[in-house]
């Protein structure tokens, strides 16, 4: 992991990068000649401490490499323009669509596919840096202790949630009841660089699961600064995520339920107003807001998914929803109007330069046609309402999963008069909503690979031109594994390559 490790964010750069976050930070950082904090000042104060874990925060929306590695957010374009629901009406500018064809996957030296690894190890790097040296940190008063407690809790909460990213990406698929003895990814618990085998995907889930106990215990009754940071139920919203991952269904409905306690479903109006204010939307759980001065106007997620930013991605390239899909639901649905089955956007008064396509979206709209900001959901307690209703189902508790479901729907569409499907037409009802709930968000591809079904493109407005004909993909292609990257491959002897 050598090479890969020198790609990595380190926590020295990380503070030397995110000055002004925090007011001490920058005093020592503009005393220090050099690029990078000394670990002695890194570790000196809980401020310093946690300095580094608001970098990780940062890390979340900041454009990584290429302009469209915007942190997380890039990542869930790219899980979602390998799915079926997120339609590239035409390739514009080329952004995403060698994902869209399924092209990054399978080429080890694709910057898309070194991406999601190179980024989630660096954070885990980072957390592995707060882990082992928080403890350390002089605590003078009880504020200090507890600064570096959530500090800590904050790092496990990071590790869970990178692990839980990567070994759905480069492992193959959780089987619930399984041995799960697949390979997952290399789970490094120290920031070194020794060479590491890759750990099974039981193993891996074993680890996530561990850490997030580990960051439950210290962020319980934490108020946290803003919801860009983890707490206590953000990690229960985690805990309800991978538990229906594991098709361990009671588990799933506990961390859902309790979870989404005190963050209650947005109104319609709030719903249709561009997805762009966290903290004034009380169903966002987590999520990021790019601050003003620390976006990258060409690369924030704003710039490919809303529609109203002024880009040639956007003008061009306008993304759409699988018209398929938005048909089966009924107009009095909320989630509908996000969408527009003309193209016009007529509320919006774009100029004529924007391309106009059918189904386009406008549910993620920018701060303004020359600012691209846009907030980033993480996690709201909507997804917990559909774990829940499906974890349920899952369990034969229809009766049960019915009434949840129902409070949701009815949220969603006032005309709902509740779920009269049963069996697996009432799991695909489910399923179907929560793919109209988040698309656009990331769990498309997640979701597939999870459910173990296949790409299915076919009947909707995709372009075979746009998709170079990538229409279907069985459940059983190779490509559902990412390819581990070469610079791993080159740097690690103990590393297993995926089969092609």
């Amino acid at each position: 992991m050598k090479n890969i490790k020198k790609q990595y964010i380190k926590w020295a750069v990380v503070l030397s990068v995110f000055t002004g976050m925090v007011s001490c930070e920058s005093d020592y950082l503009e005393a220090d000649p050099t690029t990078a904090a000394s670990e002695e000042a890194a570790y000196s104060s809980s401020a310093n401490l946690m300095a580094i874990v608001n970098g990780m925060h940062r890390d979340m929306y900041y454009r990584q490499s290429d302009q469209g590695q915007n942190g997380q957010g890039g990542i869930m374009i790219i899980m979602d323009a390998l799915a079926d629901d997120l339609v590239f009406p035409s390739t514009g500018n080329g952004w995403y669509v060698s994902a869209v064809r399924w092209q990054d996957q399978v080429n080890d030296n694709a910057s898309n596919d070194l991406y999601p690894y190179q980024f989630y190890y660096a954070l885990i790097r980072n957390a592995n840096l707060v882990i082992a040296n928080g403890p350390s940190v002089p605590a003078p008063t009880a504020a200090d202790a507890a600064t570096i407690k959530t500090a800590i809790g904050e790092a496990y909460a990071f590790r869970a949630f990178c692990y839980y990213m990567l070994v759905q990406i480069y492992g193959k698929r959780y089987v619930p009841g399984g041995n799960n003895i697949q390979l997952g990814v290399p789970i490094r618990l120290i920031a070194n660089e020794i060479p590491l085998a890759r750990n099974t995907v039981e193993e891996v889930y074993t680890q996530i699961n561990k850490d997030l106990d580990e960051a439950a215990s210290r962020l319980a009754g934490v108020n946290r600064a803003t919801k860009s940071h983890f707490n206590d139920k953000v990690i229960l919203g985690l805990k309800a995520r991978i538990a229906l991952t594991q098709g361990n269904y009671a588990a799933a409905v506990t961390a859902a339920q309790a979870a989404r306690a005190g963050f209650p479903l947005m109104d319609n109006a709030t719903y249709n107003a561009g997805f762009n204010n966290l903290a004034g939307n009380g169903e966002w759980m987590w999520g990021a807001t790019i601050i003003a001065d620390q976006g990258d106007t060409f690369s924030n997620f704003g710039a490919y998914m809303s529609r109203n930013f002024n880009s040639t991605n956007i003008r061009q390239a306008p993304k759409a929803i699988n018209s398929k899909l938005l048909l089966s639901f009924p107009a009095t649905d909320v989630r509908t109007k996000n969408f527009d089955p003309t193209g016009a956007h007529t509320a919006l008064a774009l100029p004529s330069t924007y391309s106009k396509f059918p189904y386009t979206s406008q549910k993620f709209l920018a701060a303004s046609q020359a600012d691209s900001r846009v907030d980033v959901p993480y996690m709201r307690s909507a997804e917990m309402y559909l774990i829940e209703a499906e974890a349920l189902a899952r369990s034969g508790n229809e009766a049960g999963s019915k009434a949840v479901f129902d409070v949701f729907a009815k949220n969603r569409n006032p005309s709902y008069t509740g779920a009269v499907t049963t069996g697996a037409a009432y799991i695909t009802e489910i399923l179907n909503s929560r793919r109209l709930e988040f698309w656009g968000e990331g769990f498309r591809f997640l979701d597939l690979k999870r459910l173990n079904q296949g790409l299915d493109r076919t009947g909707a407005n995709h372009s075979s031109v746009v998709t170079n004909n990538v229409m279907t993909v069985a459940n059983t292609d190779l490509r559902w594994e990412f390819l581990i990257p070469r610079t791993e491959i080159n740097a690690n002897p103990l590393i297993v390559q995926n089969p092609l």
